[in-house]
């Protein structure tokens, strides 16, 4: 059977019940987004998101597909967080965060390990950081170290300067360090080009994670299942569980690679992130920018639901919120989107799930996998 599932990076759809702990009450993602950018999703709406609790579009009379929202009990409002919980891991504790900028236990280590200083460390946003340190790193060499509201140690550095293979030993090094006490859910290499103010090189950017408890994806793999990753989704799981790696630059390459991998035979999970809704336009609080990606996802969604076979399903999830309209620049506690397509089926109400895991659970059901952990399988519903 072909299983895929595409996430809409941060695409939340409304506050979760603990979102007060979080300064997150009134967050909503998707209605903020489309109320300030203007733009219309006639395939998504059709296809059940409008009838999703809380979303502020008229509902389809007869959605194509069924719709629920997801509930995330991990403490966190990450990429690591949320993902890992889709595959069967909740945390008990959240992923430590660095206000203040690392400390120099750290520090000390990296620059021993690299040879080189370092310029900043502390938390900072990812196009602000290169314009106000990147003049200096031209001088000195030294990389620009920093982080944000997530568990994230971001390492940037221009490519004229440091060659991109320097960069990831960098990072290497840096995540070996940044474990136990000091562990971060994800080092990140930053790489950037030209002149003042810069540009990010965000198609060679690469995320070294902490490697996750088993997941329903080791599950799936030792079973004997294709476990295809695409995007950015081998290095969240730190590249445990696959079968096979899929590069992508941006959204637009993350849509075209899915539908050629949709195209050929496949037994298990092709699974895709894209990540442009959060990077390029959460946190950099644009909401026309966001909505213009949601329409242009809007407008592939028919070729990506034409490719789904009669025995397939296609699930579309989000992992946490960015409002881009919302003060500040860090994700926002919110429900994750749940839409699934199964071709000829009708769509139906899949409810607000409980836990995000309940994805993972589903994925083991459709694929006939045993999985033992968390997460109630919502299969039986679309079967």
């Amino acid at each position: 059977m072909q299983f895929t599932i595409i996430v809409l990076d941060s695409v939340g759809v409304g506050e979760l019940p603990d979102a007060a702990a979080f300064g997150d009450v009134g967050a909503h993602t998707l209605n903020h987004t489309l109320a300030a950018s203007g733009v219309k999703l006639p395939n998504l709406t059709a296809l059940g998101l409008a009838n999703m609790p809380t979303v502020e579009l008229s509902d389809a009379a007869s959605p194509s597909g069924s719709y629920g929202r997801l509930r995330e009990v991990s403490p966190g409002k990450d990429t690591s967080t949320g993902h890992w919980e889709f595959m069967g891991v909740q945390l008990e504790h959240a992923f430590q965060v660095f206000p203040e900028g690392f400390p120099p236990a750290v520090m000390e280590r990296f620059t021993a390990a690299t040879g080189t200083g370092y310029l900043c460390n502390k938390p900072y946003s990812g196009t602000e950081v290169i314009k106000d340190f990147g003049p200096r790193h031209l001088q000195t060499g030294d990389p620009i170290v920093y982080t944000s509201a997530d568990s994230v140690f971001q390492i940037a550095a221009h490519l004229d300067v440091v060659p991109i293979e320097t960069l990831y030993e960098w990072c290497q090094a840096a995540r070996e360090i940044l474990q136990g006490e000091y562990a971060v859910a994800r080092v990140i290499a930053r790489p950037f080009r030209g002149e003042f103010p810069f540009e990010r090189a965000g198609e060679l950017r690469r995320d070294f994670s902490l490697t996750p408890p088993r997941t329903v994806l080791d599950a799936l793999k030792d079973a004997g299942k294709d476990v295809i990753g695409i995007g950015k989704i081998p290095d969240i799981y730190a590249h445990q569980g696959f079968t096979e790696e899929i590069h992508t630059d941006d959204n637009a390459d993350g849509i075209r690679k899915t539908l050629a991998r949709m195209a050929q035979s496949y037994d298990g999970l092709a699974f895709t992130n894209l990540v442009d809704f959060d990077s390029k336009y959460g946190h950099r609080r644009d909401p026309d920018g966001y909505g213009a990606a949601l329409r242009v996802f809007d407008d592939a969604l028919p070729e990506l639901l034409a490719a789904v076979p009669a025995d397939g399903c296609l699930l579309l999830l989000s992992d946490h919120g960015n409002d881009p309209t919302w003060p500040g620049t860090d994700h926002t506690r919110e429900h994750g989107m749940l839409l699934a397509y199964r071709p000829g089926g009708a769509g139906i109400l899949l409810g607000d799930r409980a836990t995000f895991a309940d994805v993972g659970a589903t994925v083991a059901g459709a694929l006939d996998v045993t999985w033992n952990g968390p997460g109630e399988s919502f299969w039986p519903l679309l079967r």
